[in-house]
């Protein structure tokens, strides 16, 4: 279990160190799988930056997750001089999912994962994307209580961003 975890995360290490800025977004979606899945999941929003960003709020607390942080990157990296196009990172939680984890020693180990995030940003293109992981392979791995509330939680998070997610 902690082998794959490790093999994943030197694969991604040597895949970003060593690709051309151009060609590491594709390595990204596509090397880093297991069963052909991609190891982060994108898609763009059929709103705007700000729209995405409220109407995403509004959905997480409707389907009782919590919003514990949001990482307002652009205005940290402004701050020290760096200008970035927008982008927040969202920490949200699930009681019901979380406390399955955490009230067990065995599984705490898992614990650096959550809470779960999502990513809202906008790209050169003037497009507004959301990016996840995929937790889906990485608990296919772990298996147990920590696979069944990583599924639980994905199936979630899926639920929560399908009405923002734009047709293919």
């Amino acid at each position: 279990m902690k082998s794959l975890f490790m093999t994943t995360l030197i694969v991604f290490v040597l895949v970003t160190s060593c690709t051309q800025p151009a060609e590491k977004e594709e390595k990204i979606q596509t090397q880093l799988t297991q069963n052909n899945e991609p190891m982060f999941l994108e898609n763009e929003s059929k709103y705007n930056f700000a729209e995405t960003v409220e109407m995403l709020i509004a959905k997480i607390e409707k389907e009782d997750w919590k919003v514990s942080t949001v990482h307002n990157l652009q205005e940290s990296l402004e701050k020290n001089g760096t200008e970035v196009l927008p982008i927040k990172v969202f920490a949200l939680c699930n009681p019901k999912h979380s406390s399955k984890i955490l009230l067990k020693d065995d599984e705490r180990i898992v614990s650096s994962l959550m809470p779960c995030r999502v990513s809202v940003y906008e790209k050169s293109n003037g497009k507004t994307y959301i990016s996840r992981m995929n937790t889906g392979i990485l608990a296919k791995s772990l298996g147990g209580v920590v696979e069944e509330v990583m599924v639980a939680s994905s199936k979630d998070v899926e639920e929560i961003l399908s009405p923002l997610i734009a047709a293919e």
